[in-house]
């Protein structure tokens, strides 16, 4: 079901879709890709939103930043000095994060407003991405598909091909609040995850280049425990790369019982506890779990690599499962 949902001010018209499936129903906009909101029943078998974001388009075009429930790219989190060298080309991109490049951009992909078609169980969004666009190289061709499987549970699955050699790492922005709103955030959640490293970073939160244990340090969530401030990080999922989603974190609010589960077939994991979320939201009220390749990967050539050449297919897919115990 699609619905007119407002106009941005060049006349472009913005529309929600509503998704609904084994008692999970989503909304997603044609701007940003943006997943509005997750609604999902507690322990009790009671609904309610577990993501934070606007009620109106307005909202979104007034409070950007926060990138909330957007689809980020070409090239989500950080590069560092917003500049990458590929194929002995130095590419010079928007410092909006100065001095870095973040989330693709000042205008990234969750700024622009994509095609939308319905495909069983779910929506395909798609864009093209010109050469230069952002400052990146390369005319991208993108989709991103949200679907709900027979479990409720929503799978993401993103898809890009390139007509010369680029940098691509795309992921979505939601920010998870399992208690709903008017529960007090997200700081008496338990995480679990499946991570013996992670990348320490910098004062511009820019990797060192070192994958440092989290044995015996603040970062050690291999077993269940309470998520307080202070985390903007990138974690290696013990998995690296995998063809297929394999579940890397847990996350569980123990005062409504619902749990949520994630799946990537990516080799990291960003957890932002929101620490610096404005008004009309609170600082803690929601946690990002941001599946992803590192960041600054275009400048660390020991780091994954997000390097897509014509020929070659980019292909990511991470998947949010929802339950209550």
């Amino acid at each position: 079901m699609s619905e007119h949902f407002g106009t941005l001010s060049d006349g472009t018209a913005v529309h929600r879709w509503t998704l609904e499936r084994a008692g999970t129903r989503v909304r997603v906009l044609s701007y940003g890709g943006i997943v509005q909101s997750v609604e999902v029943p507690d322990r009790d078998g009671r609904p309610a939103n577990v993501v934070l974001g606007f009620a109106d388009l307005n909202g979104y075009l007034a409070h950007p930043e926060p990138y909330l429930g957007a689809l980020v790219g070409r090239y989500a989190n950080r590069i560092a000095h917003a500049r990458f060298q590929l194929d002995g080309l130095t590419y010079a991109l928007e410092p909006n994060n100065a001095p870095n490049s973040l989330h693709g951009g000042a205008r990234g992909f969750d700024k622009r407003v994509w095609e939308v078609e319905p495909v069983e169980h779910g929506l395909r969004l798609s864009r093209v991405s010109a050469h230069g666009e952002e400052g990146f190289p390369g005319r991208l061709e993108v989709s991103a598909t949200y679907t709900l499987d027979a479990s409720g549970a929503l799978c993401l699955a993103y898809e890009a091909v390139t007509d010369a050699p680029t940098t691509v790492n795309l992921t979505n922005h939601s920010y998870f609040n399992l208690g709903g709103p008017g529960s007090g955030g997200a700081g008496g959640h338990e995480l679990r995850l499946a991570a013996s490293r992670y990348t320490p970073v910098d004062a511009d939160l820019i990797p060192t280049g070192e994958l440092a244990p989290v044995a015996d340090t603040r970062f050690d969530f291999r077993a269940p425990r309470k998520v307080d401030a202070g985390y903007d990080h990138n974690f290696v999922l013990d998995k690296g790369v995998t063809d297929t989603p394999a579940e890397v974190a847990e996350l569980h609010d123990p005062a409504s019982g619902r749990v949520l589960t994630v799946a990537t077939t990516e080799p990291g994991l960003q957890l932002y506890t929101a620490d610096h979320l404005g008004e009309p939201f609170t600082p803690g009220e929601g946690v990002a779990l941001e599946t992803q390749h590192f960041p600054d990967s275009p400048n660390r050539p020991e780091f994954p690599s997000t390097v897509l050449r014509p020929g070659g297919v980019y292909r990511s897919q991470t998947v949010y499962g929802f339950s209550a115990r």
